[in-house]
């Protein structure tokens, strides 16, 4: 597996990570705790080093369940979590954002003990919190980092203008932010060009398009009852069948490297910056030695203007979230 720096400040990190969300959260298909140990191990023999997981994924038994399986695995892997969210610790429900500095530290502690290590990699703030100013966020996460129990500060989904106040009192060492072939906010609202100048890491979660871009999706009937993707605008019937286009091109591109749609997708995904690195999950074997095989794709200029073109005669149709979930990006 391939190695890239993730900016200036981040750690090296295999060429592909692997998102742990889906293993038990999210989605309709997902897998026992022994089952998501066995998945992660299995991505860790082949290579991956870099793993991403948060205290609302669950809640908290993704957190555990990576804790468990990368533990024999101190010193050798990269794992990133994060906090943000307010969650009612007697029934898990989500109640909003919460970034106070109080609540900052209190998942630090229990995210340290879930993942059984001694300081968190990566701690990203998983949205924006507006009634906290971000100095104090940075603040916070830059004492955790001077006690030793936080290595990098991460954001995912900020404002460019959010994140160079962040950046200012503590430097943010990567993003996470949704990046793939039909979601491209971040070439225009500033978060890639704030990437280039400040020497930032760029995490892109979803590059698979939420499983679209593989081309196993084609109508609402491939999206169980369940799955968190049937309340998207995007999955919709009418905007899935106008956005078909976009995977057929896909795969006739595809075809000309003997590779498939969403190896490609990645692929296209390394080829913009060199502090990209993308975390694909899946809770399936052979889908994962698919995604990984992107590292080993080189796309030409040639392909890459063949792309351009596709993308630029395709409008993707649909929100890629509901107006609320939208709402909590970009502050």
């Amino acid at each position: 597996m391939k190695i890239r720096q993730l900016g200036q400040n981040g750690p090296q990190v295999s060429a592909l990570g692997y998102g742990c969300m889906g293993l038990d959260f999210g989605y309709a298909n997902t897998l026992s705790r022994a089952d998501g140990v066995a998945m992660i191990r299995a991505a860790v023999e082949r290579g991956v080093t870099f793993f991403d997981t948060a205290e609302v994924y669950g809640p908290w038994t993704n957190e555990e369940t990576v804790g468990e399986a990368l533990e024999p695995f101190k010193g050798q892997v990269v794992i990133a979590t994060k906090f943000g969210f307010d969650i009612d610790p007697e029934t898990g429900a989500m109640r909003g954002v919460s970034s106070h500095p109080d609540r900052i530290r209190a998942v630090a502690e229990a995210s340290l003990k879930r993942l059984r290590v001694d300081a968190l990699d990566v701690f990203y703030q998983h949205r924006v919190d507006p009634n906290v100013p971000i100095e104090d966020v940075a603040g916070t996460v830059r004492d955790l980092m001077a006690e030793g129990k936080v290595r990098h500060f991460g954001m995912s989904e900020p404002s460019a203008a959010t994140l160079r106040r962040a950046h200012a009192v503590q430097p943010v060492a990567m993003l996470q932010n949704e990046y793939s072939l039909w979601t491209r906010q971040v070439e225009t609202n500033g978060i890639l060009d704030a990437c280039d100048e400040l020497g930032i890491g760029l995490v892109p979660y979803s590059p698979l398009g939420k499983g679209f871009l593989t081309g196993a999706i084609t109508s609402t009937a491939d999206v169980s009852q369940g799955d968190f993707r049937a309340t998207l605008p995007r999955f919709q019937a009418d905007a899935l069948a106008a956005n078909q286009a976009l995977v057929d091109g896909l795969k006739v591109i595809a075809a000309q490297h003997g590779a498939t749609p969403a190896q490609i997708a990645l692929a296209w995904l390394l080829a913009q910056r060199p502090f990209i690195v993308p975390i694909p999950g899946t809770t399936r074997l052979h889908r994962l030695e698919e995604n990984l095989g992107a590292a080993d794709i080189t796309l030409s200029d040639t392909d890459l203007a063949q792309i351009g073109l596709l993308l630029a005669g395709i409008e993707v149709h649909g929100a890629r979230y509901t107006p609320a979930a939208e709402a909590m990006t970009g502050l």
